[in-house]
């Protein structure tokens, strides 16, 4: 699905997911169509410039699946950074704050499990501080990997954790706000 309400495309929405939510949910820090995990939603409006938008960065962190053996001067170019298209001629060095490799995903990550791991691939645990349009795909797809899957685990002290796909789970606004490293606007709200 798509991190919205409405499309003009026949595309999966988040209205089609069994929850009541309140008029005015929007997303934040969406993910796209190929993209899974943790997604956050609320109907407070500051929020999206209050967490993208801080003088501290928040992390997110993603659990990353790519085609093919990743050699250790791949992995080192990744930690290092990598210039990845922005625009028409434009480019970025976009460097992840931390990136590991993880040997067997499946003991941390129950659900990253897929069919493809007969095939060559490497798991990649990497934090971002810094959001461009499909970042982590053009990373890796600049060190000629392709992005094979890409879960969200966190944002901040958000945490994915054992929710599933298309589960709803409400937090109070404080929670929320902590969660996020920020302060409580108001209370009494969900988010």
């Amino acid at each position: 699905m798509v991190s919205q309400f409405v499309s003009p495309h026949a595309v999966g929405l988040l209205g089609d997911l069994d929850f009541d939510f309140p008029e005015g949910t929007h997303a934040i820090g969406r993910l796209d169509l190929d993209s899974e995990g943790l997604l956050l939603l609320t109907t407070d409006k500051r929020i999206t410039r209050l967490v993208f938008l801080a003088e501290k960065p928040h992390e997110r962190s993603y659990l990353v699946m790519v085609q093919n053996e990743m050699t250790e001067e791949t992995f080192s170019t990744l930690e290092n950074g990598v210039p990845i298209r922005v625009g028409n001629d434009a480019f970025h060095l976009a460097k992840p704050a931390s990136v590991l490799r993880i040997t067997d995903p499946e003991k941390l990550y129950p659900f990253a499990t897929d069919h493809r791991k007969a095939y060559a691939h490497t798991w990649l645990l990497i934090n971002l501080t810094e959001g461009k349009f499909r970042q982590v795909r053009k990373m890796v797809l600049a060190l000629r990997h392709r992005c094979q899957r890409l879960i969200r685990l966190s944002i901040s002290g958000l945490e994915l954790g054992d929710l599933k796909p298309g589960e709803v789970r409400e937090l109070s606004a404080e929670a929320f706000y902590n969660g996020l490293g920020i302060s409580t606007p108001s209370t009494g709200s969900k988010h």
